[in-house]
């Protein structure tokens, strides 16, 4: 058999059929998928896109928020050899325009008559585009779209029609085809779209195999955009081959609800999530009664000391074991409680992680698996095994994937995981593939046990007047574990010291400045008030204490809200855009040099 995703997926689907394969929530409870039904549904739906006139090579977006239905369109794409071109939920009309022009898009899916509404100006515009699709709508026509059910129907009928048709269409593709052309999120300039193979995808897919342990008898909630790459493979394609059931979260506002009915075994995060997690536990810390604080504070030292010595293969004392039976069973085991009681690990990409924070998760037994990877990679590079690991590290190359370091410190990989390039763009190709080893723009090393440690990006490493080389994104992880900080965005390229914008976690601020009788209106006014910037301040400091002098913040400005997507200033993994974000602020940031 061909190792192409879909053939792949109907394996599977063939082997474990009257078993669940997706869950998601209707009408106040999680309803279940069989493979079985599964199956059905991407069959339908790649015979209702073929009756369409969709056809191999063909380009069809994909325009939702994570959802069943968002998975049949997707294998069913596959099925019939088209490509899938994922567009984050998020977007903006004219990023989504700009996307359907620049891969000439034959079809869309949408969710929702919002997303319709985001496409029709542009349909009205592209020639190439003649299909929408709706999930979410009962029509079998609207405003210039067909409805979901309509094309399952078309696909139903077409099957009657041509029973061996769909058999047919699926062993056309090759492994070489294109899969998906997924447009990066555009921290720098543009978006380009990453050209991926069925190849790339399988070859990652393989690699990762044996590190996750994982069956059909394990739990996946999927709540990152499955619009990116690390959603997409690992938590999705990745699960499938494995047979895990994937839940689908509703929202990210309601991952912790989610969390708490599913009781998931894994889940892929980004670091956002668990630096959330992170400070709700300091600040349930600080608001505890006096005795149950201390209690809280023994508990998580003795957590620490105890993750410590097991990492360090020394020989527990009993002392310490009981000890630590202890503060697990009164405090540290509420956080995998709160995580729904089943987690095994957790697999983390993206960003970089917070050390501090995985070590307070792994002494709370609950591990997190930092890897490393780009859209470029399909993704994963590297990545941290359940008994071969190292905070602070995103671990070990995975088999089949080249890495080295380049002079200047750049982390270079070569491998069948590598893409075929970007769509319409080989001058930029060029310039990151070179003699068949791919340029991540990532600075890093190897430490003495041949575990990848990530330093920077390479465009965000800063130099300031007097020559020094500052990594912004590790001062930023240190202060972001403060529970009275929620984001920091480091600046000074060229400057004489550092300074940065501070976003507050506005609820614990608020109850700081009400238990210092400090008055405000708004968060505008309680920025401003000095007695909050000289408190914050103090906290920066404080965390700053273990860096050098060049290293350290001397200024920052305090800003009254989150830095947001819609605002264009994260992407939708909630990375900063620093460009944009420098660009922005940047009046008030020279003003702290003057």
């Amino acid at each position: 058999m061909k190792e192409t995703l879909h053939l792949a997926f109907l394996k599977q689907a063939e082997n474990l059929y009257k078993y669940p394969a997706l869950k998601f929530k209707k009408r106040g409870r999680y309803r279940d998928i069989s493979w079985c039904e599964f199956r059905m549904n991407v069959r339908d739906t790649a015979l209702g896109l073929f009756s369409l006139g969709i056809k191999r090579n063909d380009k069809v977006a994909l325009l939702s928020e994570n959802r069943p239905k968002w998975a049949f369109a997707d294998l069913g794409i596959l099925c019939i050899g088209a490509v899938n071109v994922p567009i984050y939920a998020t977007s903006t009309k004219e990023e989504i325009s700009y996307i359907l022009q620049d891969a000439n898009c034959k079809a869309i899916f949408v969710s929702d008559k919002n997303q319709l509404r985001k496409v029709l100006p542009t349909k009205k515009r592209l020639k190439s585009l003649k299909r929408i699709i709706i999930f979410d709508s009962d029509k079998k026509r609207l405003s210039g779209a067909i409805s979901f059910n309509e094309l399952i129907k078309l696909g139903k009928s077409l099957d009657k029609e041509k029973p061996y048709l769909f058999e047919d269409l699926i062993n056309r593709p090759e492994k070489e085809d294109i899969a998906t052309v997924i447009y990066t999120s555009g921290t720098t300039g543009p978006p380009k779209g990453v050209i991926l193979t069925h190849e790339n995808l399988m070859s990652n897919i393989r690699s990762c195999f044996d590190i996750f342990p994982l069956s059909r008898n394990d739990t996946a909630l999927s709540f990152l955009p499955l619009s990116h790459v690390f959603e997409r493979m690992a938590g999705y394609y990745f699960m499938i081959m494995k047979g895990v059931v994937i839940a689908y979260a509703e929202s990210f506002l309601k991952v912790e609800k989610n969390i708490g009915e599913i009781r998931p075994t894994v889940i892929c995060a980004v670091p956002r999530f668990f630096e959330k997690v992170y400070t709700k536990v300091l600040d349930t810390v600080v608001k505890a009664p006096f005795f149950k604080k201390q209690l809280m504070l023994w508990a998580i030292n003795v957590g620490k000391e105890f993750s410590h010595e097991k990492l360090d293969r020394h020989l527990i004392s009993p002392l310490l074991l009981t000890e630590y039976v202890i503060a697990n069973k009164m405090v540290l085991g509420k956080l995998k409680s709160t995580l729904g009681g089943r987690i095994r690990f957790f697999i983390s990409g993206g960003a970089p992680l917070s050390k501090e924070i995985a070590e307070f998760f792994y002494s709370a037994d609950v591990q997190i698996l930092e890897g490393y990877g780009l859209t470029e990679t399909s993704p994963v590079i590297a990545v941290n095994r359940l008994n071969s690991f190292r905070f602070g590290t995103v671990g070990k190359p995975i088999a089949g994937v080249k890495v080295r370091i380049a002079k200047d410190g750049e982390i270079l990989t070569r491998g069948s995981h590598v893409m075929k390039g970007y769509f319409n763009k080989s001058r930029e190709t060029r310039r990151v593939i070179k003699n068949g080893w791919f340029h991540t723009g990532d600075i890093g090393r190897f430490d003495k046990n041949g575990f990848l440690v990530i330093t920077d990006r390479k465009k965000d490493i800063i130099i300031t007047s007097g020559g020094k080389n500052v990594s912004p994104q590790n001062i930023e992880n240190l202060i972001r574990t403060d529970r009275y900080i929620s984001n920091v965005m480091v600046y000074g390229d060229r400057k004489k010291y550092l300074t940065a914008i501070v976003v507050p976690e506005f609820k614990n601020i608020q109850s700081y400045a009400r238990y210092k009788k400090i008055a405000f209106k708004n968060m505008s006014e309680l920025i401003n008030e000095p007695r909050i910037y000289d408190f914050i301040k103090r906290r920066v400091d404080k965390k700053q204490e273990s860096l050098a002098s060049y290293e350290k913040i001397k200024k920052f400005i305090l800003i009254d809200r989150e830095f947001s997507l819609k605002a264009g200033e994260v992407t939708p993994t909630l990375k900063v855009k620093r460009k944009f974000v420098n660009e922005k602020y940047k009046d008030l940031l020279n003003s702290l040099y003057e």
